[in-house]
């Protein structure tokens, strides 16, 4: 099978590749440059560089013709802080592309199509009281991708959207996502406080056999939730702070009310810079006090995804972050398209 993937040459992409490569499948990768210093890629996958917001439909159907598979693997997450109307933003990135792109792959021939989301869509349908559709932009963009995602399957034209948790994993070359995450547990003083709960996560490899997975057994139109793992809060960041050379730092738990209080504050804070996340952080911290698992047979049990060592990828990114942090080695920043 040959597949484009669009967004091709982060982390995830990277392991898509690899899982895509080991198959005998062909990959096209289109992104913007650079390629991260150091990063491996299969030798037999083509490289195409530039934004696809500014192809024109004729360059993209000259893209997906001869494909049998298309992977959207781009787009912004819940971090990106942006000026009002942030709903609109999240569906420049994350919608409308797809009410585009789409079409043009059904008619150029494509066959089979796996888009990335968010593990929030899963949550939004089994959580109603959380009210995360209408409470957060950035869900709001994600469960109206799984949408548009729906209308466009059909026969001989298959859809999978992987609603993915919480990954971990290194590219080398690349700034991890997870520096903000580090920043924030060095600046907690003598001890880290964080609310109850925690989250369903996957290792990068495991994202990479499960766009894998989805192109060669989705049939129709699917969302599959993805997670492997289920930590707790407390057990997360004891292997950052192990990974953060901390080991023995103390992690207190918090009620949701007073993690709240911290919210509202950093909130303020972005407002006052005249900026917005998609998340409304206030009414997030139920969810954050809360278990966001997902059992392994709803998704990575049928896409094929094989067991890892989380603790091994949760290490790697924070040591890498830290590298970032120090500026010890040269990475490039993800991008949004």
């Amino acid at each position: 099978m040959k597949v484009l993937i669009i967004g091709g040459s982060g982390l995830l992409v990277s392991e898509a590749a690899w899982a895509l490569s080991n198959k005998g499948h062909q990959v096209i990768g289109l992104s913007l440059p650079p390629l991260p210093q150091d990063a491996a890629f299969p030798s037999s996958m083509v490289h195409h560089f530039g934004s696809y917001l500014d192809l024109s439909d004729e360059e993209l159907t000259a893209l997906l013709v001869g494909c049998e598979g298309l992977v959207f693997a781009t787009g912004v997450d819940e971090r990106v802080k942006t000026v009002p109307p942030v709903l609109d933003f999240y569906r420049k990135y994350n919608n409308e592309p797809l009410k585009r792109i789409l079409p043009l792959a059904k008619a150029a021939g494509v066959r089979h199509v796996v888009v990335l989301g968010s593990y929030f869509s899963h949550f939004n349908r089994v959580w109603p009281r959380h009210n995360l559709e209408q409470n957060h932009p950035y869900i709001k963009s994600r469960v109206e991708q799984e949408a548009i995602a729906k209308s466009h399957a059909g026969p001989g034209f298959d859809v999978a959207v992987l609603e993915l948790p919480y990954i971990f994993g290194t590219q080398p070359g690349r700034k991890p996502v997870w520096v903000f995450l580090v920043v924030m547990l060095r600046g907690m003083r003598p001890f880290a406080f964080f609310p109850p709960g925690g989250t369903a996560m996957v290792t990068a490899k495991q994202v990479g056999q499960a766009i894998l997975g989805a192109l060669e057994r989705n049939t129709g139109y699917q969302a599959y939730p993805i997670g492997f793992y289920n930590l707790t809060w407390l057990e997360m960041l004891g292997i950052f702070h192990e990974a953060m050379g901390c080991p023995n730092k103390r992690i207190i738990t918090i009620p949701v009310w007073m993690f709240k209080i911290g919210t509202i504050f950093i909130q303020n804070r972005d407002k006052k810079k005249g900026l917005v996340g998609g998340l409304d952080l206030p009414k997030f911290a139920p969810v954050m006090g809360s278990e966001a698992f997902i059992d392994k047979s709803l998704g990575s049990v049928p896409l094929g995804i094989e067991e890892d060592d989380i603790k091994k990828a949760i290490t790697a990114s924070v040591k890498q972050s830290l590298q970032a942090m120090e500026g010890s080695a040269s990475m490039v920043e993800m991008q949004n398209k």
